[in-house]
């Protein structure tokens, strides 16, 4: 199985799915003479097993490959070639195809629901943004009238890291290999989860600094970022690394950062240990440290929650990438690196797997739906709120905050 998965990872880099399952398909009709009557029923009950192991393992690890109506019909072939010296492949076959379905059906599902959470969260920060042009508004709700409780809100990050993550699983796949392939666009349109997935991430670190510089008072601002410092810390015992990363990259954003005042009323002695944690020192060793632990609990978990494991999704795709872009694709002898695409395959295997677990958390539609669509301000929106909450310390924030104004009131 890991060879195969290897190998269906690798050889998108050098020929098509349909065309890779053509090339198949012909050449198991002309080894095993299938387009011949009788068939040999002996040496086709040896073949069979094989091939349909072969196509199996495909469907289940590729099944976007299947959106195409080609490849089931070719699947669909060489099953027919073969079925009449086994009854039993006929019904493997059916087993296949509906598992399939059922499969493409569901990523179908969590795509057009992405597509709607996306809308409405874009509807919802354009309408504030166009607000907060004519007048800072006030926010009629926030983070802690949703939800006061760091653990809850941990487990409500997870649901949604855990989803999006099993959307962009087949999207990992083709990503490694988008850049060099030379049908460009058309590629591209198979990393629409992995985009939404770093679009969430985004809209993570936004959402953060939103809720904290929003508040007049500046100790509810303290309370908000003693808060998140807490969501931060268990996001990190549950093993949810990208929460984590998005909570601290929220929380060191300069409009956040600045708040000098702010930070001296909040107790953030559990954030500087969580920040070490994250540092980019050394290639991230702290957080690779962490992953390696939160790994090897995974490995010999009793329970789910033990078995969670959601790394800094963007520091994958960086490791991934350049992995790839480091390797050559051949050796100096013409051969396929074959080397280079197991790890690939290990890399994106061990996410892959990770993918499959099941959230165990109870889903909270109210705290989902205010990650999902509560109003986040602009780079320049946070700014301003910013130098609002406190008063600019030198002649750079200074003209900076005239020209917000000025362009607030325009």
């Amino acid at each position: 199985m890991s060879y195969v998965f290897t190998f269906l990872l690798s050889a998108r880099l050098f020929i098509s799915p349909p065309e890779l399952l053509v090339r198949l398909c012909d050449t198991c009709i002309k080894q095993q003479q299938l387009d011949q009557s009788p068939l040999d029923t002996a040496k086709v009950r040896k073949f069979g097993p094989k091939i349909l192991q072969l196509l199996t393992e495909w469907t289940e690890t590729f099944p976007t490959d299947f959106r195409e109506e080609k490849m089931v019909g070719l699947f669909k072939d060489i099953i027919h070639r073969i079925a009449p010296c086994d009854e039993a492949y006929w019904k493997t076959l059916n087993q296949v195809l509906q598992t399939l379905n059922q499969k493409l059906a569901a990523i179908a599902q969590g795509e057009e629901s992405i597509v709607k959470v996306n809308a409405s969260s874009v509807s919802s920060i354009s309408d504030k943004l166009v607000g907060f042009k004519t007048k800072p508004p006030p926010i009629q709700k926030d983070i802690l009238s949703i939800c006061n409780d760091p653990y809850t809100l941990a487990q409500q990050l997870t649901h949604v890291e855990l989803v999006r993550r099993a959307l962009s699983g087949p999207d990992l796949q083709y990503s490694v290999f988008v850049s060099q392939q030379p049908c460009f666009s058309e590629q591209k349109k198979k990393t629409t989860n992995l985009e939404a997935y770093v679009r969430w991430f985004n809209r993570l670190c936004y959402l953060v600094a939103t809720e904290i510089c929003m508040p007049a008072k500046k100790k509810q601002r303290a309370q908000v970022i003693e808060f998140f410092i807490d969501v931060a810390r268990e996001c990190f015992n549950i093993g949810n690394f990208n929460s984590l990363m998005a909570i601290i990259s929220g929380m060191n954003m300069s409009p956040v950062s600045r708040l000098k005042k702010t930070w001296g009323k909040a107790k953030t002695a559990k954030f500087f240990i969580l920040e070490h944690q994250m540092d980019p020192t050394g290639n991230f060793y702290n957080y690779r440290t962490a992953l390696r632990g939160a790994v090897h609990r995974s490995q010999t978990a009793n329970s789910i929650r033990e078995k969670i494991v959601i790394p800094f999704f963007s520091l994958l795709i960086k490791d991934i990438y350049f992995l790839n872009e480091g390797c050559a694709n051949r050796l100096p002898n013409g051969h396929v690196h074959f080397a280079k695409f197991v790890e690939l395959a290990r890399q994106v295997g061990e996410f892959m797997t990770w993918k499959q677990i099941e959230c165990p958390f109870e889903t909270d539609r109210s705290i989902l739906h205010y990650l999902h669509t509560a109003p986040i301000f602009s780079e320049d929106g946070l700014y301003l709120a910013s130098y609002e909450s406190e008063s600019p310390e030198n002649q750079v924030e200074k003209d900076r905050w005239k020209a917000l104004r000025y362009d607030r009131y325009q």
